[in-house]
């Protein structure tokens, strides 16, 4: 005798709007498109520094338009969200034995915050912004 095998019916595009769990994860998603811009972006940045003078100049001018202010700004907001999800997940996935104990979540997790911070800390030094 045979049965037929239970399949779900899943809305190929609206399935992470039925938990905030997994609309979550889908806007954790999403934030890595920001980032992969930006690296693009920054690619062209190198490229124009490469062309010369001129070149770059016009790179410049045109990161001064509203519309690049704007994605900036997006940008920002999206890796600052990818960054501190991950750190938040970082207590789940990386459990670290010390003796018999686990390290505490907060632990780790406080501990990627504070080299975050050291390591913008000295980036914003070497750029001279302090």
């Amino acid at each position: 005798m045979s049965q037929k095998p239970l399949i779900r019916e899943v809305p190929p595009t609206s399935w992470y709007f039925r938990h905030p769990r997994y609309l979550r994860y889908m806007s954790r998603e999403v934030t890595s498109i920001f980032v992969g811009a930006y690296c693009v972006l920054l690619v062209f940045g190198l490229g124009a520094l490469a062309g010369g003078k001129e070149s770059y100049e016009a790179f410049l001018l045109v990161l001064q338009s509203p519309l690049s202010i704007a994605f900036h700004v997006a940008a920002f907001i999206a890796a600052l969200y990818h960054a501190t999800t991950w750190f938040n997940a970082t207590q789940v996935a990386m459990k670290i034995q010390i003796g018999e104990e686990f390290l505490p979540g907060s632990t780790i997790t406080g501990a990627h915050y504070v080299i975050w911070a050291v390591l913008s800390v000295i980036i914003l030094l070497l750029a001279g912004v302090f």
